[in-house]
C-alpha cells in the first residue's frame, strides 16, 4: 500500500514539475503548434466574409433548335472563362480572403423537363454570354430564378425521399475520361453526342421526381502542370529523386564515411567492377505496346491543355411513393459510357454516398442526405480535398448544348433562329 500511495505521490510531482516548466517555455512551444489551426479558422473567417459579398446570376442555356455543332466549340468557351484566373497577393489571400471565382454548370430535370444553367459571379456575367454567344450565335441566354428554391428548404422530410453523391475520378487527374472524340461512328464518320444518354435519363422522370446534375468548376493555376508531369514519369516508370535537406545530406555523407571505414579495417578492399556486356536501354517507342503508346499520347495531349478544378455531385428526390433507386443504376449508367480502362471515369465518392450501416443507420443516413442537398443548393466546393481536375475538352464533353440528333421531348430549345437587323433600315429622326 506504501508503495502505491509513493508512486501516486511520485506521478502527481511530475505532473506538476511538467506544467511548472511549460509555463516557463509555453511562448516557444505553443505558438508553433496552434498557428497552423488559427490560420485555418482565420482563412475559413476572412474567406466568408469575401464569399457573403459575391452576387451571383444564374444564367438558362437554351440551344437552337438545329445545331450541328460539335462540342468542340464548348472548349473555346471554357477557355475563354479562364481568363478569371488571377494570383492574388498575400494581403488579398490572407487579410481580404479572397480566392478563385467559381462557376457552376448544371443540368436539371423536373418531372421530365430538361434544362442547362451555368451560375456565375454577376461581375462576370458578360464574359460568360460573350464566349457562349461568340461559338453559338442562336443561343438564348436568360437570366432565371434560382430553381433550387422551388422545392423544400429541407430534404429529406416526410413527404420527399433523395439519394446523392458526390463524384471523383478512378485514376490520377491527369488521364482523361473518354472525350467526344470517341464518340464517332467508324464508318460515317458522324458524331454521337455524349449528352444523350444522361439527357434521355433524366428526361424519363415521371411528375413529382427530380434530379440535379452540378459541376462546380474553377480555372486551375499552371502550378498544375508539375503534379500532371509526375504523372507522366511514374507512367514511364521514371524513379523519383527525392530532395534531400543539407542536414540528411551532410548524415548520410557521414555514415557512408564510418560504414566503409570499418570495413576498411576488416577486410580487403574492392574494386567495382566494369560491365562488359552491359545492354543498352530500348528506345521508349520499344518498350511501350500500342495500348501504352495510346495511354502516353492522350496524357501528354491532356499536359497541354488547360485545367479546371472540379466538384461534382448529383441529387436526385422526389415524392416518396413514386421514388425509386432505379434512376440512380440508370444515371450511373449513362455516366459510365464516359469511363476507359485504360484512361479514366467516374465513380460516386464513399465518403458523401447517401448510404449508411450497422450502428445508428437511420440518423447517420439523414445527416448525409441533408448535408449533401444542403451542399447541392449552396453551390459549396468542400471538402475541398475531393476535387478532381479536368481539362477543356473533358468538360466541353459532358457540358455542351445538344446536337440536333438528341430528340428527347423533354429538352427545352429556342423556336426561332436569331438574326441581326438589316442594315439599310431607315434612321427616323425627331
Amino acid at each position: 500500500m506504501n508503495i502505491l500511495l509513493l508512486s501516486l505521490q511520485s506521478l502527481f510531482s511530475n505532473i506538476v514539475a511538467a506544467f511548472s516548466l511549460l509555463g516557463s517555455i509555453w511562448f516557444f512551444v505553443l505558438p508553433p503548434i496552434f498557428y497552423y489551426l488559427f490560420l485555418e479558422l482565420w482563412l475559413d473567417h476572412v474567406g466568408g466574409r469575401y464569399a457573403s459579398g459575391v452576387k451571383y446570376v444564374l444564367l438558362e442555356i437554351v440551344s437552337p433548335r438545329e445545331i450541328e455543332k460539335s462540342p468542340k466549340l464548348m472548349e473555346s468557351v471554357f477557355s475563354g472563362m479562364a481568363g478569371v484566373l488571377k494570383n492574388y497577393n498575400t494581403y488579398e489571400e490572407y487579410v481580404e480572403g479572397m480566392f478563385m471565382p467559381a462557376f457552376s454548370l448544371e443540368i436539371a430535370s423536373g418531372s421530365g423537363s430538361v434544362h442547362f444553367y451555368v451560375r456565375t459571379p454577376a461581375v462576370f456575367r458578360n464574359l460568360v454570354e460573350a464566349n457562349f454567344f461568340a461559338q453559338y450565335p442562336d443561343m438564348e441566354i436568360t437570366e432565371v430564378a434560382d430553381y433550387v428554391n422551388d422545392v423544400p428548404g429541407t430534404i429529406p422530410n416526410d413527404k420527399y425521399e433523395l439519394w446523392g453523391s458526390d463524384f471523383e475520378l478512378t485514376k490520377p487527374d491527369l488521364y482523361p475520361i473518354k472525350t467526344y472524340k470517341f464518340f464517332e461512328e467508324d464508318v460515317t464518320g458522324k458524331m454521337i453526342d455524349p449528352l444523350a444518354g444522361i439527357i434521355e435519363v433524366v428526361g424519363k422522370l415521371p411528375p413529382g421526381q427530380t434530379m440535379w446534375i452540378q459541376w462546380i468548376i474553377t480555372p486551375a493555376p499552371s502550378s498544375w502542370y508539375k503534379k500532371g508531369m509526375e504523372t507522366v514519369d511514374v507512367f514511364l516508370g521514371k524513379e523519383k529523386k527525392e530532395k534531400k535537406g543539407i542536414l540528411a545530406g551532410l548524415w548520410e555523407d557521414l555514415a557512408d564515411v564510418l560504414r566503409n571505414l570499418v570495413k576498411a579495417f576488416l577486410a580487403a578492399p574492392e574494386f567495382e567492377k566494369t560491365k562488359k556486356d552491359e545492354k543498352q536501354e530500348q528506345p521508349l517507342e520499344f518498350r511501350l505496346s500500342p495500348g501504352q503508346k495510346d495511354v502516353l499520347k492522350a496524357l501528354e495531349s491532356n499536359l497541354g491543355k488547360q485545367m479546371y478544378k472540379v466538384k461534382m455531385r448529383i441529387v436526385y428526390f422526389g415524392l416518396r411513393e413514386g421514388f425509386t433507386k432505379t434512376f440512380v443504376s440508370m444515371i450511373t449508367g449513362a455516366l459510365s459510357q464516359f469511363s476507359d480502362q485504360n484512361l479514366n471515369g467516374f465513380k460516386a465518392e464513399a465518403t458523401s454516398k447517401t448510404q449508411a450501416d450497422f450502428l445508428f443507420v437511420t440518423e447517420r443516413l439523414r445527416f448525409l442526405q441533408r448535408r449533401i442537398f444542403a451542399r447541392y443548393v449552396s453551390r459549396d466546393r468542400t471538402p475541398s480535398e475531393k476535387q478532381f481536375l479536368l481539362s477543356v475538352e473533358e468538360l466541353a464533353t459532358i457540358f455542351h448544348p445538344p446536337d440536333l440528333s438528341v430528340m428527347a421531348p423533354a429538352l427545352t430549345r429556342v423556336m426561332a433562329k436569331r438574326g441581326t437587323a438589316p442594315a439599310n433600315l431607315p434612321i427616323l429622326e425627331d
